[in-house]
């Protein structure tokens, strides 16, 4: 089993969304289910179908959850160098282009709207092991560029 890299935020994240649908999700499909048979005929009963849906889809994603927790490596602020790492803020340029700072994190947490750039993405993956002023290329799907990293933290 490869390791999931994850931040102590993305960790702690994980473990309340796994509680979450263990407990309160799980007990409320289960009213859903019980007042959908109560609803008559289960053949024809789209709410009952609908349920269950909810009920497979809730329980695979607890599944995945424990499998990611399982496996979970947690960055500490230790473990951070010089060099870019999982779990180190970097702020880079584009040639004429404005900074734009990222959180380089495991792929179960990336979130490109927060910041948060998943180590096995094409920006992640090129900024691993680099240093500060280090200029790069990027091969991304829409077209290779180069960033220089003004700053890591």
């Amino acid at each position: 089993m490869t390791n999931t890299f994850l931040t102590r935020d993305g960790f702690a994240k994980l473990q309340l969304e796994l509680e979450e649908l263990r407990t309160t999700r799980r007990h409320e499909i289960a009213t859903r289910l019980h007042e959908a048979q109560e609803g008559g005929e289960l053949i024809e009963n789209a709410e009952y179908e609908d349920a269950k849906n909810e009920q497979a889809f809730n329980e695979g994603r607890i599944k995945e959850l424990e499998m990611i927790l399982a496996t979970a490596r947690v960055i500490s602020e230790e473990e951070k160098r010089e060099a870019i790492q999982v779990g180190s803020t970097v702020t880079i340029q584009e040639e004429g282009g404005k900074k734009v700072t990222y959180t380089i994190v495991g792929a179960a947490e990336s979130n490109p709207r927060e910041g948060k750039v998943s180590n096995e993405s094409p920006l992640g993956r090129a900024l691993l092991n680099k240093k500060l002023g280090d200029k790069i290329k990027i091969d991304a799907p829409a077209g290779a560029y180069e960033v220089k990293i003004l700053k890591i933290n």
